[in-house]
């Protein structure tokens, strides 16, 4: 959503690079050009406004001027405005203190709440919680329908007493949902509302009644995030109307231009709390200002990517996969790398994993053309093969490949080349689990390449060349058959054993007296 902001931006700091020295001509042509990357972004008026303000007042300060590198500076104080006009911190959700929690969600029809009852039940799931989606949205052809077939994709409970479809009453559905949960103990519960095409009387009476009779602990405003500066709007009136507590964005996924997420929390006073960025249950998480921040910028997110590979990956199997590697290649196989990869892929989409790595952004139409079959067909071909040529990829000769390829439905050339990468891989990875690091890095502690250079140096010792003077070269032989003899003989330093012969009346050969004159 935000790669139009994201290139504008780029471009604009790219001109910055180079400058010993900021003139005031530098930051305003700076300024105008960040105006129009938001301007063109969607973001409000008064956002825009408020954020160049606040830029322009620090770039033409002392942090700027005395810096060693003012364009680094620029791009650090675009960053730490685009957090404060996200939200600053990362706010987290309130739980009460005698549970159940309630989560009320509000929000116009079509904004996606139901489905992000779900993933957010999905979440609460996984973080220990134990939670109950409610369906209150009695107005929309079955609603109560959706909301019961997503809770069981999301594996939580589910209350629905009343049909829907125009029929029942909302505010009691909400009050016994609540002594429903203490009954059966579940700690958090999730209310589902009802939405309209647009703000009306109706719809904010009902959300006001739902929330006096359940007396939420949170009030989540979800909001699409792909409406533009009209989501602004809604927020606004729907905050003065009834009131909530944080911001839920979904869609973020979209195409759009992304000005609502920049704008909504500055506008409202309101932190987004989550966003929903595609259609799986797990495609949802808190919304972290600074990482949003940082991948506006095309810094990467590091620390979202370390979380859900945290999530993904079991500390125990890691130690284990890290020990075999340790031993040696061999140790490695086929059917340990198609455990790694189906790993991987449980983290989500390719493309956005590798979106969130620090520069990146300079590859977004690689990562976008992407083909995330790819992995599918290398399983394939790793599941056509036998038990023992997975154990033991050296015995793929050309039948076998011939077989391998009709059964994953390849060209045998792809089978070979897939073999030929697991070795080259099987090795990187050995040699950087036994300490090696990265190989072709010479000179770089840690980083490979070093015991290459030894054993090149010590070459290079060996074949040192003789002297161009023959008596010198003679001298030299002579030396160094000595050398070898003492050598045999115990004696290091060339001298008659049983130390009968004085420093006194040692002579040296008559080769070294005419060489030294």
């Amino acid at each position: 959503m935000f790669d139009t902001l994201s290139d504008r931006l780029a471009s604009t700091f790219k001109n910055l690079r180079g400058k010993g020295r900021l003139s005031e001509a530098d930051i305003d042509a700076t300024a105008r050009e960040i105006r129009i990357a938001l301007l063109e972004a969607d973001v409000a008026l008064p956002v825009v406004r408020a954020f160049i303000k606040q830029v322009k007042e620090r770039a033409t300060g002392s942090e700027v001027s005395q810096a060693l590198n003012p364009a680094q500076q620029v791009i650090k104080i675009v960053n730490e405005e685009l957090i404060g006009i996200l939200g600053g911190e990362t706010r987290r959700l309130r739980f009460a203190k005698q549970p159940p929690s309630v989560i009320m969600l509000a929000g116009l029809q079509g904004a996606g709440k139901t489905t992000l009852a779900g993933k957010l039940g999905h979440w609460l799931k996984a973080q220990g919680h134990a939670p109950l989606l409610v369906a209150c949205d009695l107005q929309r052809p079955n609603a109560v329908n959706q909301l019961q077939v997503v809770s069981e994709r999301a594996g939580v409970a589910f209350y629905g007493p009343q049909p829907g479809n125009g029929v029942g009453d909302p505010v009691q559905v909400a009050k016994d949902s609540i002594e429903h949960a203490r009954t059966k103990q579940y700690d958090v519960v999730i209310v589902d509302t009802a939405g309209r095409l647009g703000i009306d009387a109706e719809m904010m009476q009902q959300a006001a009644d739902i929330r006096d009779a359940v007396s939420p602990d949170e009030v989540l405003f979800v909001v699409d995030a792909m409406i533009g500066q009209d989501a602004v709007n809604t927020a606004e009136a729907f905050r003065d109307g009834v009131g909530f507590d944080g911001v839920v964005l979904s869609k973020l996924d979209g195409d759009a231009r992304g000005g609502a997420a920049l704008s909504i929390a500055h506008v409202t006073g309101k932190q987004i709390m989550f966003a929903s960025n595609g259609e799986k249950l797990d495609d949802f998480d808190a919304f972290h200002p600074d990482r949003m921040a940082s991948r506006i910028l095309g810094m990467g997110d590091m620390l979202s990517l370390i979380e859900k590979a945290e999530q993904t990956f079991s500390q125990q199997e890691a130690e284990k996969m890290a020990a075999k590697l340790a031993k040696g290649p061999k140790e490695f196989t086929l059917d340990d790398f198609l455990a790694q990869m189906e790993q991987v892929r449980k983290m989500g989409s390719i493309s956005k994993l590798l979106g969130m790595l620090p520069g990146m952004g300079q590859m977004k139409d690689q990562i976008n053309n992407l083909d995330e079959r790819e992995v599918d067909r290398t399983a394939a071909i790793i599941k056509s093969m036998t038990p023992g040529e997975r154990q033991d990829p050296t015995i793929i000769n050309g039948s076998r490949r011939a077989r391998i390829a009709k059964g994953s439905g390849v060209d045998v050339s792809t089978v070979k080349g897939l073999v030929e990468r697991f070795f080259d891989a099987r090795k990187m990875m050995s040699k950087m689990a036994q300490g090696g690091g990265m190989p072709g890095m010479p000179g770089m502690p840690g980083m490979g390449g070093g015991a290459a250079r030894k054993k090149k140096q010590v070459k290079q010792a060996k074949g040192k060349r003789k002297s161009g003077n023959p008596m010198k070269r003679k001298a030299e032989e002579q030396a160094a058959a000595a050398r070898r003899e003492a050598a045999q003989s115990g004696n290091p330093l060339g001298l008659p054993q049983g130390g009968a012969q004085s420093p006194q009346d040692f002579e040296l050969p008559e080769e070294f007296k005419k060489f030294m004159g």
